[in-house]
């Protein structure tokens, strides 16, 4: 765990509206706006939603000149700072960074070369926000992509410390957050202990990107993710799903919790159900999960399908249920409460839950 905590306090320090990143500071949750990009009410509620799951900045992509207007509305009336996705138009990018992005995401490799990028470092400097050197598999610069005798997780690395010492020495920024993405889990995971490694000063962003839906996606994020957080790498996530950006939001937190890195949400235990189990355990699960989704208190429920798995197997617990045949024993910390009917497992077990203190 020392490692751990070393690794993520060496990097600098940098703000994304009012929430730091790096330097130790909590790793952060982020995910992307997927409304689109001209219609402001549906880019709000999107934003509203990720909040309320614990989202802490957000990403939105600005295709074209005209949803300027919009993202500037968006950025005025956001809980959340929003972040400027940009690729190919550099005064594009100088715009947003005018009308109120907490901070600049671009790949200079296709925003028109380092004469481009370095208007945009201007326009960044000049309001004060950090930029995201944001560099991908699929987008490399040329010169760096025809090097065979380099792998790919060398040539991302590469690539983005190219561009980071570029905007140090030459440019004299020094507000720079980076990612290097795949789609592959262990491409990612070697790119990320390259930067790790060969720019320790650096805050992260991290994220196996292009993962796939709900099921692909979130194994993938979690091995790779997983991986390199265990290993201290990473001041920020994104875990990448074809999917409602709220589970994005959700499955970060869950890993970060696995992971006893951040907690915000409950952790639920819940057996597998076997030929013992007396109720319908699985639904059961499901409906204390859907109730638990808002919940803030980081705290574990045991959803358990026999004594056998009850309170003995889930006595750290700090409520739980161990069902019987069409019943349920509520317990706390092993210590059983009081049993009630099967019809009633939910409802008790959440009015348990609200009388939890922290």
């Amino acid at each position: 765990m020392e490692n751990q905590a070393t690794a993520r306090e060496m990097t600098r320090q940098v703000k994304v509206g009012n929430v730091p990143l790096g330097g130790g500071a909590p790793v952060v949750v982020q995910s992307m706006l997927s409304a689109p990009a001209d219609d402001f009410a549906a880019n709000m509620r999107q934003i509203e939603a990720l909040a309320d799951v614990g989202c802490e900045v957000v990403r939105m992509a600005i295709p074209s000149r005209e949803s300027l207007n919009v993202f500037a509305r968006v950025c005025e009336a956001s809980v959340l700072p929003v972040v400027a996705d940009i690729h190919f138009d550099s005064k594009c990018a100088i715009e947003a960074a005018w009308r109120g992005a907490a901070a600049l995401r671009i790949n200079p490799g296709n925003i028109g070369g380092l004469a481009e990028t370095d208007l945009v470092i201007d326009a960044a400097r000049g309001v004060g926000i950090p930029i995201r050197i944001g560099v991908n598999a699929g987008s490399l610069d040329s010169e760096v992509s025809s090097r065979e005798e380099l792998s790919l997780p060398e040539k991302l690395a590469l690539s983005a410390t190219q561009y980071v010492r570029y905007f140090e020495e030459e440019r004299d920024f020094h507000d720079i957050v980076v990612s290097a993405k795949a789609h592959d889990v262990m491409t990612t995971v070697e790119t990320y202990r390259l930067l790790s490694h060969d720019l320790p000063h650096i805050p992260l962003h991290i994220g196996v990107t292009e993962a796939g839906g709900a099921m692909q996606g979130l194994v993938k994020s979690a091995c790779g993710l997983g991986i390199l957080l265990a290993e201290g790498i990473g001041d920020t996530l994104r875990i990448s799903l074809t999917d409602d950006p709220t589970l994005e939001v959700q499955a970060a937190w869950q890993l970060l919790g696995c992971l006893n890195i951040r907690r915000r949400i409950p952790e639920i235990i819940s057996c597998p159900t076997c030929g013992r189990c007396k109720v319908d355990l699985i639904s059961l699960a499901r409906q204390v999960e859907d109730a638990l989704l808002r919940t803030d208190k980081p705290i574990k429920v045991a959803v358990m399908g026999c004594v056998v798995n009850g309170p003995g197997e889930a006595r750290d617990a700090d409520v739980g249920v161990a069902c019987g045949d069409g019943q349920g024993a509520i317990f706390s910390h092993g210590k059983i409460i009081k049993k009630v009917s099967e019809d009633e497992i939910v409802d008790a077990l959440l009015a348990e839950v609200d009388k939890v203190e922290l």
